[in-house]
């Protein structure tokens, strides 16, 4: 898997991976703030399903951008160990937790053999991270406790998340990077040219 990932594969899962770990780690303050607001109705569990999306979002951005295989995986893991470097209370579980998060991931890109990265495909990947990582949670953080009709809305918010968040938003934010030229190297970015070549010829 290695051998196919250049050193400029490597920088850029690296530096994807440090950034999203930042952030994901800002995002837990996020996560504070809605479990406040919906305590009081009997739904603070929810609360972090609702943005749970967003700490898959990393594996599809750089899986869309490099299009090579063990790209979501590998840039998760790099995301959940900066978390932890930095200081997350969550200590290092963290990092199994992203591995499980990127192996989902990766999975729909691998569905496709790695060769097929339309926003369907995005999409799924961002809900087969949910769908794998949703019973790792479950028993590492008790979700037992709760009552079955919580815990069967925890997962669909979760799956809806990781669809909108990840596979959706992902894809954006990608696009963006790749419309500045940053990406002029990588697939994504090659792939841009092409089509902007093509309609400038007709």
């Amino acid at each position: 898997m290695m051998k196919q990932w250049k050193l400029k594969d490597i920088v850029l899962m690296s530096i994807l991976g440090v950034v999203f770990g930042l952030i994901y780690l800002a995002f837990f303050g996020v996560g504070n703030v809605l479990y406040g607001v919906l305590t009081p109705f009997g739904l603070g569990p929810l609360s972090y399903e609702l943005i749970f999306g967003v700490w898959f979002i990393v594996s599809i951005i750089a899986a869309y951008i490099i299009r090579k295989p063990g790209v979501a995986f590998t840039s998760e893991t790099i995301a959940a160990l900066t978390e932890v470097l930095v200081g997350s209370t969550a200590g290092p579980t963290l990092i199994l937790s992203g591995m499980v998060q990127g192996l989902g991931a990766e999975l729909g890109f691998a569905l496709t053999r790695w060769k097929d990265y339309r926003l369907r495909v995005l999409i799924l990947s961002g809900m087969l991270a949910a769908t794998v990582s949703f019973p790792y949670a479950y028993f590492m953080s008790g979700y037992d406790a709760y009552t079955n009709w919580l815990v069967i809305a925890m997962f669909i918010t979760r799956v809806i998340s990781g669809a909108l968040i990840a596979g959706l938003l992902g894809k954006y934010i990608a696009d963006q990077l790749a419309a500045t030229g940053a990406l002029s190297g990588y697939p994504l970015g090659k792939e841009r040219q092409k089509r902007h070549e093509q309609s400038s010829a007709s």
